[in-house]
């Protein structure tokens, strides 16, 4: 750095797209190659290939005096070349050895095509099925997200992020991304400052213990500061609270969407970005553009509420500079450009990956009913029916960037190859019944489509397949384009074709088997009744049809839980099992003057946070405490055995929740506290004991981000534990201090 000019540490912090005829910045048409070869640019996302990195980074250390290299980013969602489950659907499987397995393996092929960094995890909390990007989350649950956070940065980074077949996780998007109003993207969040806390940041508390080398920042703004200046919590609450050393980026050009934040012209949003601790500017060249002046003139903007010196302008371009070169070090950058870019790097063997894949879809599908039709024989004749029947586009879900549809293996081959049977298949219903919409949609690429058939054609061509089958198997869903960034939904159901196509399959009077394809939790209503069996397999990758056959036809059993809950009515939205209780809570039947809705039976059909069913049948004992009053540093173990009584091997998620009923605030009616995973073959029992801690009932207590005090209250706790959210046995317990 003493080496550095001014001019070389700004282009250290320009962080661009790949492309050799890119056009970078809205009044700067200067392409990609320029950048490079005057030392304007610290990193690049978007290669694909290991061929275009190593010569993108040839062309970078020609281009620059001290031979400073680039390090190269992609979005790694879920998963690089092979495509694994959404992240919701990998959430539903709580098993955090799978999660870390294919991060290590997404890991591996995005290294060797010489990335070293990428956008993952994302471990934005979200409650509300209208926001899109649910899709590429763990739900709604803070302890289970920070679980999956900490065990994604240990699959790409291992023990050290420049190690063979490892890269830098970058946590995102920080922070609160997950809860803008109305669930439309890139809104602004307004809440208080104790969800921000107990809510929204663990996950990224989590995934920073973990080691995590990288953090995104996202586009909204909390509590009316936008999060691309929010000094209080970047500098803040992430440095300074957790101790964070790594580096910090945009998201794509969110400083220069500053200016339409309403923070400043664009120097004084540069300056305010900076400042607050954002190191990298993503695509928007703000940074190369405005810092120069910046550094020598300063900026006064009371009105906008910063005002700098030239001189501190400089300091904070050092500051955000060592911060690049760290990483770069980090990553081994610094002593070899070239790390892990050698011509001969090979990817890892795509049939693993392909296998973990398929392991990967069964473990993230959910059953959600089984009326005894579950699982099939494999001479059964089915008859599969429905829009996603012979898909493979949409099976590889939203963000799948470097994923091939050609890869996917559509769910009628994968019964064939199965069970030996060619099932009747007939497409069945349009995908989405309205015109607007489709066009919509297909500005991110066709894989939505209509029929031009009349509905009543396609009906009687799906009801005569239908009647050629023992069994109906109904696979419909949404497009993969229904979710994903800048894809909300006002209703989170199912195209009304598809449910008059359910409909009528189940006035057939034959077994309704129902399998839901899709990237949010959509609201099922009548469905959940008119099927005798339904599994939700989400975007399941490149597997994902495999993976479904395997549970229908009993070569796995269904272990998923919902990592979000699954709403009655699209109307029910936002909606959390962890809500808070109010001073006319909702008795459980229709009465005046209560919680809940008018227009909507009681006992409509929900699947709560952590449902799931299998193919055996576990029965829960009563849950025992070691003791039940002890002082606030003595830990309480609470056992309960769990029996497997029916005829096939289950794995079971056994859920404990808490509750505290006397508190200086409100609180949730019940959180999440623990949970594990057993595998229990037919006929066997297992005790199982949480350890339960006197911190697991703090919480804050938040007039303002910095007066904020974590608190804990002696006296009576409730201990919920079961196989759901719902669905649980309660034990007491009293911290004595």
């Amino acid at each position: 750095m003493a080496q550095m000019t001014l001019a070389e540490k700004i282009g250290q912090l320009n962080l661009m797209a790949a492309g050799e005829g890119l056009m970078t910045g809205a009044r700067q048409p200067t392409s990609l190659a320029g950048r490079l070869d005057t030392g304007q640019v610290g990193a690049i996302f978007g290669t694909k290939s290991l061929a275009t990195a190593r010569a993108m980074q040839e062309r970078a250390l020609a281009g620059s005096r001290l031979r400073i290299p680039l390090f190269f980013a992609e979005d790694v969602i879920h998963g690089h070349r092979t495509v694994f489950p959404l992240n919701i659907g990998l959430a539903c499987s709580w098993d955090m050895d799978l999660i870390a397995a294919t991060s290590r393996f997404a890991a591996a092929e995005a290294a060797a095509e010489g990335l070293h960094q990428v956008y993952a995890p994302m471990v934005d909390i979200s409650r509300d099925a209208r926001w899109g990007r649910v899709a590429e989350g763990p739900g709604e649950e803070p302890l289970l997200a920070a679980r999956i956070a900490a065990a994604a940065v240990r699959g790409f980074q291992g023990k050290d992020p420049a190690g063979k077949g490892r890269v830098a996780a970058c946590l995102k998007h920080f922070v609160a991304y997950g809860a803008p109003e109305s669930g439309r993207d890139y809104d602004n969040v307004s809440l208080a400052w104790e969800d921000l806390l107990a809510t929204y940041l663990p996950p990224f508390s989590a995934g920073v213990e973990a080691g995590a080398a990288s953090v995104m920042v996202a586009f909204n703004a909390v509590n009316k500061l936008p999060m691309h200046a929010n000094g209080p919590l970047i500098e803040g609450w992430l440095r300074a609270g957790t101790g964070f050393d790594g580096l910090v980026v945009s998201d794509y050009t969110g400083v220069a969407e500053l200016v339409a934040h309403g923070l400043g012209p664009a120097p004084v949003a540069v300056a305010r970005a900076i400042h607050a601790g954002v190191d990298m500017d993503m695509v928007g060249e703000d940074y190369l553009r405005e810092l120069p002046a910046l550094a020598k003139s300063g900026v006064d903007a009371p009105d906008a509420g910063i005002s700098l010196t030239g001189a501190q302008v400089t300091a904070l371009v050092d500051r955000a500079c060592r911060r690049v070169l760290d990483f770069k070090q980090r990553l081994g950058l610094l002593d070899d450009p070239f790390r892990g870019m050698a011509k001969t790097a090979r990817p890892p063997a795509r049939g693993r990956g392909r296998a973990l894949a398929r392991k990967a879809a069964a473990s993230a599908a959910v059953l959600l009913k089984n009326d005894g039709v579950l699982p099939l024989a494999a001479e059964t004749r089915v008859a599969l029916i429905g829009p996603f029947a012979a898909d493979r586009a949409n099976m590889l879900g939203t963000w799948a960037v470097s994923g091939r549809a050609e890869d996917v293996t559509p769910l009628g081959e994968a019964v064939t190859a199965l069970t030996g049977q060619v099932p009747a298949i007939a497409w069945g219903a349009n995908i989405v019944d309205e015109d607007w919409l489709v066009q919509r949609l297909n500005v991110h690429g066709v894989t939505v489509r209509q029929d031009p058939r009349p509905e009543a054609e396609i009906m009687a061509e799906a009801l005569a397949t239908a009647g050629q089958a023992e069994v109906i198997i109904a696979a419909v869903g949404e497009a993969k384009e229904h979710a994903g960034e800048s894809s909300s939904r006002l209703s989170p159901d199912l195209p009304a074709p598809q449910r008059r196509l359910i409909a009528a399959l189940a006035a057939t009077g034959k077994p309704l088997v129902v399998v839901l394809f899709a990237g949010r939790p959509l609201a099922l209503g009548a469905v959940a009744e008119q099927a005798d069996a339904l599994l939700y397999a989400w975007h399941g990758g490149v597997a994902g049809p495999e993976g479904v056959a395997d549970l229908l036809f009993g070569a796995a059993n269904p272990s998923g839980r919902l990592a979000m809950a699954l709403p009655a009515h699209p109307g029910e939205v936002p909606l959390s099992y962890a809500h808070e209780p109010t001073g006319r809570p909702f008795p459980g039947h229709f009465a005046k003057f209560r919680t809940g809705w008018l227009d909507m039976p009681d006992d409509a059909p929900r699947f709560p946070f952590g449902f799931g069913l299998s193919y055996g049948q576990v029965e829960y004992g009563m849950p025992q405490l070691s003791r039940p009053r002890a002082l606030a540093d003595r830990p309480v173990t609470l056992r309960i055995n769990v029996t497997n009584s029916g005829p096939c091997e289950v794995v079971e998620t056994v859920q404990l929740y808490a509750s505290d009923p006397v508190a200086r605030i409100t609180r949730p009616g019940r959180w999440l506290i623990d949970f594990q995973q057993v595998t229990l073959p037919p006929g066997t029992s297992r005790e199982l004991r949480f350890r339960v801690t006197s911190d697991q009932f703090s919480y804050p207590i938040a007039p303002s981000l910095e007066g904020a005090e974590w608190v804990r209250d002696p006296g009576l706790i409730q201990l919920h534990i079961g196989p759901n959210s719902r669905d649980t046995q309660m034990a007491e317990l009293t911290w004595l201090s």
